[in-house]
C-alpha cells in the first residue's frame, strides 16, 4: 500500500509543477529558491516539539496550501499562486520520500508511520 500512495503522491507532484510552469513559464529560479522553504519550519523544534510539529503541519498541509493556491486564483494574487503551488508540490514530494505530518511527540513520528532512527524501534516484530 505505501508503494501504490508513492505513486500517487509521484503524480501529483508531477502534476503540480506541470500546472505552476504552466501558468509560470520560465520561472524556474522561483520554483528552486521557494521549494524548500517549508522546511524552514524545522528551526521552530528550537522551541518544543509541539510547536515545530505545528509549524512544520501549517507549512506542509495540503489542505491550506490548497486554500493558499485557490485564493491566490480567484482573487488574482499571483504571489499567493505561486507560493501555494510550489509549497503543494513540495509537500508531495516529502510524501514520495516517506515524511508525513508530524506527531506532537516526536519529529520521526509521521502520519505514514515512523521515519529515521525511530523507525527501528517501532517496528512490530510480529510482522
Amino acid at each position: 500500500m505505501k508503494n501504490v500512495l508513492k505513486l500517487e503522491f509521484l503524480g501529483l507532484l508531477i502534476f503540480f509543477s506541470v500546472m505552476y510552469f504552466q501558468l509560470f513559464p520560465g520561472s524556474w529560479g522561483i520554483f528552486l529558491a521557494l521549494f524548500f522553504v517549508p522546511d524552514i519550519s524545522f528551526a521552530a523544534y528550537i522551541i518544543s516539539k509541539r510547536t515545530g510539529a505545528a509549524a512544520y503541519n501549517l507549512l506542509h498541509h495540503q489542505g491550506v496550501m490548497a486554500g493558499v493556491a485557490g485564493y491566490g486564483y480567484f482573487y488574482h494574487q499571483d504571489w499567493l499562486l505561486r507560493i501555494g503551488l510550489i509549497f503543494l508540490a513540495h509537500s508531495f514530494f516529502d510524501r514520495v520520500a516517506g515524511y508525513g505530518l508530524k506527531y506532537p511527540d516526536s519529529f520521526d513520528h509521521t502520519h505514514l508511520g515512523w521515519i529515521g532512527k525511530s523507525k527501528k524501534l517501532h517496528e512490530d516484530p510480529s510482522i
